[in-house]
């Protein structure tokens, strides 16, 4: 029994092993995150009871880039950290079921899952919260060396700023395996990680977070476009950077310009920039133009801030593919 357990475990492997070489996939790689949020109705006192609402959902920046591409049906790997707890196994079975592959994560036995949990009083606004991270200090060189062949065989794979040391020695150990794209998360985080710029084939800052890399000010579209020179004088191929309501500037030596997406109503900007990425991504996969790939990532943006959740739930291909023929654009090319 346990012969035929073995045998059928290794055809497995080996068909995964099979797989990996012959299907063209997207890497991701980075945190998931348990999010308790809860929401007083009304009078928020601290020291106390309050009577509210709460909501559990998973987040994690690049836990919501992979679920995105997931959602477009674009072959996804995604290794994150989780402990062997039901905030963890939830968060797999989540995965599971929109086909999301994490069985490449890190699971740390008798560790809790990243857990953020925060209390809203009734304006919206944060009054408290507790952020247990405490797992993320299990990654380690070797782990990352142990899946070297999953990062080779990879298209690109997509990293973010939460872990600089990782980072570093991620982007300089497999320099010429893959192709490396940046999303910064934050105008402090990304401050620690200037150095490792011109590893990356693609990044994608937002206008303060492009200013903390480039060192200047943002402040017109001669600044923006000097801003992309400069990036691309650094080796990096693809330049994306978010001017939130005034559009996204590209440059990827070839083309450059700022495309914009007219009367889109806002109810939540949260998980914009991660959809965002997300339908960056979906066009390198699907060869998509430059200015293609744009659009489909504006819309992504449109679809997700049109709604309250961080991931709007009926994303898909359907949805961005009406949303594409609907939206009024404002296009400038240099």
């Amino acid at each position: 029994m346990n012969q035929k357990m073995s045998a059928n475990r290794l055809s497995r492997e080996k068909k995964y092993q099979m797989s990996i070489k012959n299907e063209p996939y997207m890497l991701v790689f980075g945190v998931s995150v348990y999010d308790i949020i809860g929401f007083t109705y009304q009078n928020y006192r601290a020291q106390d009871s309050n009577p509210g609402n709460v909501r559990v959902s998973f987040g994690g920046v690049c836990r919501n880039i992979a679920e995105n591409m997931a959602r477009l049906h674009v072959n996804t790997k995604f290794i994150s950290i989780i402990g062997n707890d039901e905030k963890g196994k939830s968060i797999l079975k989540a995965a599971e079921d929109i086909h999301l592959d994490m069985k490449d994560s890190l699971i740390v036995e008798g560790e809790s899952t990243p857990t953020y949990m925060a209390i809203l009083n009734e304006q919206g606004e944060m009054e408290s919260a507790i952020v247990d991270m405490k797992i993320t200090d299990s990654v380690t060189e070797e782990f990352i060396d142990s899946k070297a062949d999953i990062i080779k065989n990879a298209e690109y794979m997509i990293l973010d700023t939460d872990n600089p040391k990782i980072l570093e020695y991620l982007l300089t150990t497999y320099k010429d395996e893959t192709r490396f794209i940046l999303d910064p998360v934050s105008a402090s985080k990304v401050a620690r990680i200037k150095h490792l710029v011109p590893y990356f084939h693609t990044i994608k800052p937002n206008r303060l977070e492009a200013e903390v890399l480039c060192g200047f000010e943002l402040k017109s579209t001669e600044d923006v476009r000097r801003a992309g020179a400069y990036f691309r004088s650094l080796g990096i191929q693809n330049v994306f950077i978010s001017l939130d309501s005034d559009g996204i500037y590209y440059n990827n030596g070839e083309c450059e310009g700022i495309i914009k997406a007219n009367k889109v109503s806002v109810v939540n900007v949260t998980g914009a920039g991660d959809s965002c990425v997300a339908g960056l991504a979906y066009g390198f996969m699907n060869d998509l133009s430059i200015i293609d790939t744009v659009k489909y990532a504006i819309a992504m943006s449109a679809i997700t801030i049109s709604h309250a959740e961080t991931i709007h739930p009926t994303m898909g291909q359907s949805i961005v593919e009406q949303y594409l023929q609907r939206m009024e654009w404002t296009a400038v090319e240099f």
